[in-house]
């Protein structure tokens, strides 16, 4: 048996039954193929094949720990839920029932356009989302200083006059010739 976990055929028979469990209870079919395309949209490694889920849902092999975390987030139980039994420590839902409540119809359609992009694709939108994350926790950042210092923020679609002075010509400079 493949795995970072020393469990028995007995436990790993068990953990596939709770996996298969907690898909059905979230909403989402227990099919390798299914879950190898969900699991590979959330997991920033390398990607799990057919034949690996597969081996999950079988109990022929178990996921490592950070895969492990990836299908507990996904499924909206613990870790420990899955691999060992323990109790829940997230709440099931639906996905339906997610999207609808927590997303506008704009959100859903974006979502929806996301999922049908190729697998490169969407690495693509996720490094931009990073991106964009980043740069507002330096402009929240940027604000806070501001307000401890009492020093005034720059709006963000504003450049500093530091910023216009450096584009703007100096008083006798000659213009290039052309």
């Amino acid at each position: 048996m493949s795995s970072d976990s020393a469990l028995s055929s007995s436990e790993a028979q068990a953990f596939a039954q709770r996996l298969r469990r907690a898909l059905e209870e979230a909403g989402w079919p227990a099919s390798p193929t299914v879950m190898a395309h969900e699991f590979n949209l959330r997991y920033w490694g390398r990607s799990i094949s057919v034949h690996a889920a597969r081996n999950w849902l079988l109990g022929v092999s178990l996921p490592r720990q950070d895969k492990l975390r990836v299908l507990a987030e996904w499924l909206r139980v613990s870790p420990e839920a899955l691999l060992l039994g323990a109790e829940p420590a997230l709440p099931t839902a639906q996905p339906e029932a997610w999207r609808a409540s927590a997303l506008g119809l704009a959100d859903q359609r974006m979502l929806q356009t996301y999922l049908r992009l190729s697998r490169e694709s969407q690495h693509t939108v996720q490094a931009v989302v990073a991106a964009c994350e980043a740069l507002d926790a330096s402009r929240s950042a940027a604000a806070r200083h501001a307000i401890q210092t009492g020093a005034s923020a720059p709006h963000p679609h504003m450049e500093s006059a530091d910023a216009r002075a450096r584009h703007t010509p100096q008083a006798g400079a000659s213009a290039p010739e052309g």
